[in-house]
């Protein structure tokens, strides 16, 4: 039979879709109002759509009727689910169901030196993690921790200095630790008098 309306067939409704309210998926053409999830009905859109053969599904059905099954599938990391998909229409029984994984982590020791070795901050005392560590004198410092002892300054690599374990600006350190006496920058003889 002709398809005399000029558009094409709704893979949902199989009425005619014409060009202004049309969505395509697969291969396949959908009235806007019928670009729905086949199990849950949610709307979907070009970000949220997961296309199984003919069949249309928002990701999470997807997910429960096609992805892993098991523990710690479907839900997120770490979760159980225990959602069986009956409400959906989806079977997601499984023939034999696999052994849950222990929740402690199997060798205790090896984490808990994993945690243990993480920096401490010589200014604060708290760990430092890779995203907020800059290193200077040797040692791990959190950005916020990377200023000058005496004027608070924030520090970069061309203007640190540092003695005894502690952060100075090169101007702070010239002043207190630098060499004293006449075009020095510290007291004169005119001024010890």
């Amino acid at each position: 039979m002709p398809n005399w309306g000029g558009g094409a067939k709704c893979g949902a409704c199989e009425k005619t879709v014409y060009h202004a309210e049309e969505i395509q998926c697969n291969g396949r053409s959908f009235h806007k109002s019928c670009f729905l999830c086949m199990a849950c009905r949610k709307g979907l859109d070009s970000t949220t759509v997961a296309a199984h053969e003919s069949e249309i599904y928002c990701k999470t059905c997807y997910g429960r009727k096609y992805g892993p099954k098991g523990v710690g599938f479907g839900q997120g990391a770490g979760c159980l689910s225990t959602d069986t998909g009956d409400h959906l229409g989806l079977n997601l029984q499984q023939e034999s169901p696999k052994p849950a994984r222990p929740s402690t982590p199997t060798n205790a020791s090896k984490f808990a030196k994993k945690v243990a070795d993480v920096d401490k901050c010589p200014r604060c005392g708290k760990s430092v993690y890779a995203a907020e560590k800059i290193m200077g004198g040797g040692k791990p410092w959190h950005k916020t921790c990377f200023r000058c002892a005496i004027c608070g300054k924030s520090l970069e690599s061309t203007n640190v200095t540092d003695k005894d374990g502690e952060l100075y600006c090169k101007v702070c350190y010239a002043k207190n630790f630098g060499p004293k006496g006449l075009g020095f920058g510290g007291l004169t003889q005119v001024e010890k008098k």
